[in-house]
């Protein structure tokens, strides 16, 4: 399969990206490669809501698989079939995300772009394939989900250094505050001395987790 576009969005690496879609509202958009720089390719797309983007795993590809995965929902420690979870680590490194079509644009260098909302995808993922969201066909309310049956929550407080985060609009604030409580460690680790550092957008934020407070202790341009 040869990708149509690639995405553009905050995440600038794995870590931090939200684990589904949906848990935090941000603005990205996709940009169509040129040979699919056509309008007409999207004609009828804005009456459309939400949209199912097909998109490969490109910063997770190994040569073998695993038939289980430690899906972080179940704390990164219990074993479960890979295709029972939606683990990167795949035989075909392929996903799947359901994101909200805030608007479609048809800009003079680019062609018809996309701009979407609840993207979990990093900065630069390609894209094999878009199609709409059709509630009657895709949505199945109050059926089983496993072992992730309900929406996950913010884990974490986030102590929110206004003059640190002052290089970001508050669009970009929200969003990192937004994906920061959602706890981008590894479930595994638990160590209030260790300092992680997420890249968002331009800067690289700097942070450590003591029990429920995660603490940002430094904002760096990239």
């Amino acid at each position: 399969m040869t990708p149509i576009a690639h995405i553009e969005t905050p995440f600038r690496s794995k870590f931090g990206v939200p684990r589904q879609a949906g848990l935090v509202d941000y603005e990205a958009r996709v940009v169509f490669e040129p040979d699919y720089r056509i309008p007409e390719a999207v004609r009828g797309l804005e009456e459309f809501d939400y949209i199912w983007l097909l998109w490969q795993f490109h910063l997770a590809q190994r040569e073998t698989w695993s038939p289980t995965v430690r899906p972080p929902r179940l704390g990164g420690n219990k074993r479960v079939g890979v295709f029972a979870t939606r683990s990167p680590f795949r035989p075909n490194n392929i996903g799947l995300s359901s994101v909200r079509l805030l608007r479609v644009a048809v800009e003079p260098a680019l062609g018809p772009v996309l701009y979407v909302s609840g993207a979990d995808l990093v900065d630069g993922t390609p894209v094999f394939d878009i199609k709409p969201y059709i509630p009657y066909a895709d949505s199945h309310p109050g059926v089983r989900s496993g072992f992730a049956p309900d929406s996950p929550t913010p884990r974490l407080t986030v102590a929110d250094p206004q003059q640190l985060l002052s290089k970001l609009n508050p669009g970009q604030r929200k969003a990192l505050v937004d994906a920061l409580a959602l706890d981008p460690r590894p479930h595994y680790q638990d160590d209030p001395s260790r300092r992680y550092v997420m890249p968002f957008g331009e800067v690289e934020v700097a942070f450590t987790v003591d029990s429920k407070m995660l603490n940002i202790v430094n904002v760096s341009t990239i």
